[in-house]
């Protein structure tokens, strides 16, 4: 087959994985990305230790995709955790898996990963131009802005793998959206996803307990009841726990108007069991220390309590040990998307064909997060990005076969 020249837009997971594939199959690939070095994102996730995909079963692990697992299958079939695990290994990164069941190189960063891939990619042929960004189409040809003025490319394929709308100052900042207004291409509004929540703390809540973590908790939504931790933030409440239930509660705020998150400071005991206790009190100790020997609830867990409930202390045995396993903290609204650990919204699956195509664009083709799906952190959004890339790269390379045999 012929030489092509293909230029991927975009510089993070989704699209260094379409290069690696590319350049594997002959084809001359050219990486285009806005910012001074590729794959910023990623290597911002790793600070924290890079959680590259899951362990859990699969066919579990495709269904946290929501309205998007059905569309996402086919690319998440063809490289799953475990191809993740195996590909990160051969670029010399030995990984392992956490308690929660996440996966991590065992350097527990992101710099030496992507160091070595790029390695391996320039070693492909692949030329990485930094500090080019995208602004369009120009006839036939891509238009880039660069240090050295305006520039046009041709291309014979091109992939736009532009990240999302969340963490602009990295680069996703949709910015993606202009190049493809009146091109016919459905796209749903961004939406925080993984994000925190504003609540209405008092003054005093707030000055006292912001930064305070809740631990060995469980919380409850229409995502379900799940068990982690969450921080109080001057805002409202962030973490782990509060972005596994994001999706639920954002969207619950925009059809009602109103979200409740659920929380169960006291897990381990039943309700029957903490009333009992309770009961068991002086009622002439102080609240706090009825909380704390009847319920084993002190510090911030206590706080929280007398904070949603001010009335708690003159509450009932029963009562009380029903606001202790299911206290309702009602949700304002979302934290602002450039907060957001990542974003929903984007290129609908309408929009795309099974090749990662756009059927009003032929010969350009998306993958990653513009397009509209959403994944709770825990190595989904990162796996999915590889995937997707993956899978566009498959078919670019099978859409340029079938071009230059006359299809």
């Amino acid at each position: 087959m012929k030489r092509s020249e293909i230029a991927i837009i975009g510089g993070g997971p989704s699209g260094l994985m379409a290069a690696e594939i590319l350049s594997l199959q002959g084809h001359s690939v050219t990486v285009y990305d806005s910012m001074p070095t590729v794959a910023r994102k990623f290597l911002l996730a790793g600070k924290s230790g890079l959680n590259i995909t899951h362990s859990e079963d699969f066919q579990r692990f495709a269904d946290r995709f929501g309205a998007a697992s059905k569309p996402l299958r086919t690319a998440l079939e063809a490289f799953t955790p475990a191809d993740v695990r195996a590909w990160a290994d051969n670029l010399g990164t030995e990984t392992f898996v956490g308690s929660s069941g996440r996966v991590f190189p065992k350097a527990m960063k992101a710099s030496p990963l992507l160091r070595a891939w790029i390695k391996r990619l320039e070693a492909q042929g692949v030329r990485i131009l930094t500090r080019h960004r995208w602004l369009g189409f120009d006839g036939q040809v891509l238009a880039f802005e660069t240090p050295d003025g305006r520039k046009s490319f041709h291309s014979d394929a091109t992939l736009l793998a532009l990240g999302g709308a969340s963490y602009p100052r990295l680069g996703s900042d949709a910015g993606w959206l202009a190049a493809l207004k009146g091109k016919d291409v459905d796209i749903a509004d961004f939406r925080p996803a993984n994000c925190g929540f504003d609540v209405a703390w008092s003054e005093q809540f707030r000055e006292r307990f912001a930064g305070e973590a809740l631990k060995s908790v469980t919380a409850k939504s229409a995502a379900g009841t799940i068990p982690g931790e969450f921080v109080i933030s001057r805002h409202g409440i962030e973490g782990s726990l509060v972005y596994a239930h994001a999706a639920a509660l954002r969207d619950r705020l925009a059809t009602q108007g109103a979200a409740v998150l659920t929380i169960d400071l006291a897990p381990g005991r039943s309700s029957e069991r903490l009333a009992k206790d309770l009961a068991r009190q002086d009622g002439k100790a102080s609240f706090s220390n009825r909380l704390r020997k009847g319920a084993g609830l002190e510090g911030v867990k206590s706080a929280l309590l007398r904070e949603i409930a001010p009335d708690a202390a003159r509450a009932e045995p029963r009562a009380l040990a029903d606001l202790v396993k299911a206290l309702p903290i009602s949700v304002l609204r979302p934290r602002p998307i450039t907060e957001a650990i990542s974003s929903a919204g984007g290129i609908r699956w309408s929009a795309v064909d099974e090749s990662y195509m756009l059927k009003a664009l032929p010969g350009v083709f998306v993958a990653g997060e513009m397009i509209d799906w959403e994944a709770p952190t825990g190595g989904y959004l990162l796996t999915a990005c590889f995937a997707t890339g993956r899978a566009a790269a498959r078919g670019m390379d099978a859409w340029l076969q079938q071009s230059q045999n006359g299809g």
